[in-house]
């Protein structure tokens, strides 16, 4: 899977969980450009990331990411 196809599911989870279809996220999205992203929709968050790219974080990624690029690389990683 490539980068490009990453950002692609990517943003319809961001979309999904945070029921906004105008969210469209970047190597440099983080918690202070999405409204409704607080502590609560970062847990529901990663579970549906999760989910979708069938894998798990381990809490070293967690307290790692800083940014949704952050994100990607550490899905890339875990995918290949």
């Amino acid at each position: 899977m490539s980068r490009e196809e990453v950002f692609i599911k990517l943003n319809e989870v961001f979309r999904d969980v945070f029921d906004d279809d105008d969210i469209t996220v970047t190597d440099t999205t983080t918690a202070d450009d999405i409204e409704d992203w607080d502590s609560l929709e970062h847990i529901n968050l990663l579970a549906a990331v999760e989910q979708e790219f069938g894998m798990k974080f381990n809490m070293g990624q967690v307290v790692s990411m800083k940014n949704v690029g952050e994100m990607a690389d550490i899905i890339l990683a875990n995918l290949s």
